[in-house]
């Protein structure tokens, strides 16, 4: 793999939480390299579209998390065990979309992404999240201490901390959107959560239906990245340690619980669209405006293709979905 490719690679893994969208008893998706994955509670299909036109899928049974490991059907824990599973879920439709998009330079079978290429990807992903969104604001507001002595206090340094993470999330947002690359898998996102409107809607999912509906859906990794940055600032405020280390430490050990909340919050606002905690995660929406683009015909073709073979596959399990 070249090294072009892999910072291609990279960049799209460090997009899967911003990408990813859905929960064990409803439709969801992700937007992959020239395609998309779309999820049903018992089963998957990931299509793409190479090159030359043609389409290529792969899709699967996926058992519920909670159905093999009852502890996962608890609130907060059923977010771990969800987002665990999406994320696993995410990384082998990136790796397939990726495999399927590798062009054919030569005569010679191009060489496909190996397992251990995904695994150091993923563990550089890993390490670039904890140093940028756990390491870098803690160290600059420990360091605004000392101009700042308001900062001493745990209300203020933590708001302190969470505003700079916020601006890092929001200028690595910016700065990729200008990626070629990336734009287009906007679009594709801008395609998966149009069809996913268009299947909760009732109605006939066809391409001109689903383009009658808006990229912005409550139930999506924007959206849930800005309300884990929320709640993770309300938490590290209560936490009593003093010490970079202890606090650093704290971060990363309440990383699943953070989640398990955040999930919990988003499930909630998905259900009830009109109420306060709805309104709560608004932010998520308008974030969206640049983690979502429209989408061509061809592009929504592609997702109503990837939620027809998780469908059908779902059916022949005799799997029951329910519409929220």
């Amino acid at each position: 793999m070249s090294l072009k490719s892999f910072i291609r690679l990279a960049a799209h893994t460090q997009l899967l939480p911003v990408l990813e969208s859905g929960e064990e008893t409803l439709v969801g998706g992700q937007a992959v390299m020239e395609g998309v994955m779309m999820r049903a509670p018992h089963s998957y299909c990931i299509a793409v579209r190479k090159s030359n036109g043609e389409i290529v899928t792969e899709e699967s049974p996926l058992p519920k998390v909670s159905e093999k490991y009852p502890i996962f059907k608890l609130p907060v824990f059923r977010g771990v065990g969800t987002l665990g599973q999406a994320m696993w879920l995410g990384v082998k439709a990136l790796k397939f979309s990726a495999n399927a998009a590798i062009e054919e330079g030569s005569d010679e079978k191009p060489e496909e992404i190996s397992s251990w290429m995904m695994t150091a990807n993923m563990v550089i992903s890993c390490v670039f999240f904890i140093v940028m969104y756990k390491l870098v604001p803690l160290y600059l507001t420990t360091g605004l201490q000392k101009f700042f002595p308001v900062l001493q206090g745990r209300i203020a340094f933590n708001l302190v901390d969470g505003i700079i993470r916020m601006a890092i999330f929001l200028g690595f947002l910016y700065m990729i959107s200008r990626w070629k690359d990336i734009h287009r898998v906007f679009e594709y996102h801008g395609a998966e959560h149009k069809v996913v409107f268009n299947f909760e809607s009732g109605k006939a999912v066809n391409v001109e239906n689903a383009q009658s509906f808006t990229t912005l859906h409550p139930r999506c990794g924007t959206s849930f990245l800005l309300v884990v940055m929320a709640i993770s600032t309300l938490i590290y405020m209560l936490l009593p340690f003093d010490s970079f280390v202890a606090k650093f430490a704290a971060r990363i050990v309440l990383l699943p619980v953070i989640a398990g909340l955040s999930y919990e919050l988003i499930r909630f606002a998905a259900k009830r669209r009109s109420s306060l905690m709805a309104a709560l995660t608004t932010p998520g929406l308008w974030l969206q405006k640049i983690t979502t683009q429209p989408p061509s015909d061809e592009q929504t073709a592609i997702a109503i293709h990837a939620l027809e073979g998780a469908m059908k596959l779902e059916k022949q399990q005799g799997g029951e979905l329910v519409i929220a």
